[in-house]
């Protein structure tokens, strides 16, 4: 994986500092919700999809906790509670019935099966890796349009990402 050096944050944060915590707090949660949505959408159209509930239920939330405000893509549901199976895989196992009972397939009546496990298909990391630079770029530019939204001119402020 590449370093990615950000230019332009000491200029973002002289701007950042102006401001009440409270509407600091809210402009960065708008902002870390916009790159999160780069890649959530990546996600998306990473995920292998046979019923759509997985690619569904891809989604993403920012909060303010503690003074820090944080954002978070999350996959899976009651119906696609099996994201982890797609995105890790699963080793080779023993399926067991339940307290004596059976396992019912179409093919019959079994008290175990040898299941012979899953193939990865990553879908979130690959998501994450390939679009960094347009998430950071995503960021900077909501922070630019909520600081004009407030009054402030931050015409001033360029994000410039830079990969090595």
């Amino acid at each position: 994986m590449s370093d990615v050096h950000v230019k332009g944050l000491s200029e973002l944060q002289a701007f950042l500092d102006q401001l009440p915590a409270k509407m600091e707090a809210n402009i960065m949660r708008s902002a870390l919700r916009a790159g999160a949505k780069v890649v959530a959408a990546e996600a998306k159209r990473n995920v292998p999809i046979e019923h759509g509930d997985l690619r569904d239920s891809i989604r993403v939330s920012a909060r303010l906790k503690g003074g820090k405000v944080t954002s978070t893509i999350k996959a899976g549901n009651k119906k696609a509670w099996y994201w982890r199976f797609v995105e890790f895989g699963t080793a080779a196992h023993t399926i067991k019935s339940k307290d004596g009972g059976v396992l019912r397939f179409a093919s019959g009546i079994y008290k175990s099966v040898d299941h012979p496990g899953a193939k990865s298909h990553p879908f979130m990391r690959p998501a994450l890796d390939s679009q960094t630079d347009a998430a950071i770029q995503a960021v900077g530019e909501q922070i630019k349009k909520r600081l004009t939204k407030q009054g402030l001119n931050a015409a001033d402020v360029d994000i410039e990402i830079e990969t090595e």
